[in-house]
């Protein structure tokens, strides 16, 4: 794939300015047009971790999950279930187990997950994938991503995503030399529902011949928003045109609330240039597993296998047939885990509304973007510090998933958590309920 921007020489050039790193005593700003880092820098800076001093902040997550622990907050911060999936995937681990599943399975994975996957993207989307060349299995979406990245972005390459974005996307570009675009979905909350729709013709300034991947999150998070049809046809017609790779993450792809979701590798002209990436700890509630994968045509998928072979190599033996199995139970177990995952989101909606925000309802996933403006403040990120103290809840700023320059308009939103328990949601909206009497 070709970018005329990006000829050898500048490439070579850049390269050259890779290799400048930071000493002693020089801060990030002593770098101008930009700071020129070891990879580790530019990985932490890609994500906003980087300070000026060249210190390391942690991220978001750790600092909220920290502050919840010191503080015995509830904490809706990090999205991770705190109760099991369905019996039948627990019990098919622990049988893998006691079977001596505890070995090195393949590099692509084990045949069972590989032949369930396929089955899946077969009954779920129709879409007809082989299983013994164009699926691979991965640690976790996270590694889905980053193997992706590593193995097609290149010094100079434009990867285009949405904003706010899951915050390792960042990090992964910087990491291998990249250049991020955004494309900003726009807040709206007409008709109390999420509507963070971009503008398409924001989204086709963004995608050029420089783009080498436009990297998809539906449904999407943090803002629960599924992507319609329109803006999945444009980015398949930009991908085409410009000759970049579609990249699609796909995690909640069974936690939709009455909104179909529909892979962008089933629109007319994607298939052949789509990576789909998804995996079992969302909808089985596993996150901690880490049993990730990616479809994709055979040559995109060596491409990937190129560079994951030498990150985790394999993972999580046990764990494999533990999800093929859940990816074949009946339809009502998906169905059932997207209702009362719905059910717990009512529950924080209500009591984040009674609070005094005002809310954007998703229509899939974890989360719920409330704006805090409403309560007096224009600071996301010093309100979310504050909060475990004044009502012992935790939540994450949004502007944590928004480029420094893109702060303005999302500065007061704050994202919380709903994959919980029903009796904890209900406690934390009680919580709540006392910022509205202040």
């Amino acid at each position: 794939m070709s970018h005329p921007s990006a000829d050898a020489a500048t490439v070579e050039a850049q390269r050259q300015r890779n290799r400048r790193t930071l000493t002693y005593g020089e801060s990030v700003s002593d770098f101008s047009p930009g700071p020129t880092l070891r990879p580790w820098q530019r990985t932490a800076a890609g994500a906003g971790l980087l300070a000026a001093d060249g210190t390391i902040a942690a991220t978001i997550f750790a600092e909220m999950s920290a502050l919840a622990a010191n503080t015995g907050a509830i904490n809706l911060g990090q999205g991770f279930p705190d109760e099991d999936g369905p019996a039948e995937v627990l019990e098919a681990a622990r049988q893998a187990i006691a079977d001596g599943v505890n070995q090195y399975p393949p590099g692509i994975g084990a045949p069972v997950l590989r032949e369930a996957i396929a089955a899946h993207q077969r009954r779920w989307y129709g879409l007809d994938v082989d299983e013994a060349s164009e699926v691979l299995v991965t640690a976790g979406a996270t590694e889905a991503l980053a193997a992706t990245i590593l193995a097609l972005v290149d010094t100079g390459d434009e990867v285009v995503t949405f904003e706010p974005y899951y915050d390792a996307y960042a990090a992964l570009i910087a990491r291998a030399g990249g250049v991020h675009r955004t494309v900003p979905l726009h807040w709206s909350t007409e008709q109390h529902r999420a509507d963070w729709r971009p503008d398409l013709a924001e989204l086709d300034a963004a995608v050029t011949d420089r783009t080498r991947i436009i990297l998809v999150n539906s449904p999407h998070n943090p803002t629960g928003t599924v992507l319609d049809d329109e803006t999945l046809d444009r980015i398949v017609e930009l991908a085409n045109r410009h000759d970049a790779i579609i990249v699609t993450d796909e995690v909640y792809e069974h936690l939709t609330f009455g909104v179909p979701h529909h892979p962008i590798a089933t629109r007319p002209g994607a298939r052949e240039r789509t990576i789909t990436i998804s995996s079992g700890g969302k909808t089985f509630s596993t996150t901690g597993w880490k049993i990730g994968w990616l479809t994709a045509p055979a040559h995109l998928v060596t491409s990937v296998l190129a560079v994951k072979q030498y990150l985790t190599f394999v993972n999580g033996a046990p764990f494999q047939p533990a999800i093929a199995a859940g990816l074949a139970l009946p339809d009502a177990v998906f169905t059932d885990a997207a209702a009362d995952l719905r059910a717990k989101r009512d529950v924080l909606a209500h009591g984040l509304e009674e609070a005094g925000f005002v809310i954007a309802l998703p229509e899939s996933g974890y989360f719920i973007v409330a704006d805090a403006a409403p309560l007096g403040t224009d600071d996301g990120a010093a309100f979310c510090r504050e909060l475990p103290a004044l009502t012992g809840v935790v939540g994450v700023p949004v502007s944590a998933f928004v480029h420094a320059d893109r702060q303005t308009a999302y500065r007061s939103l704050v994202r919380f958590a709903f994959c919980k328990r029903h009796d904890v949601l209900e406690e934390a909206s009680a919580r709540l309920a006392s910022l509205s009497a202040a």
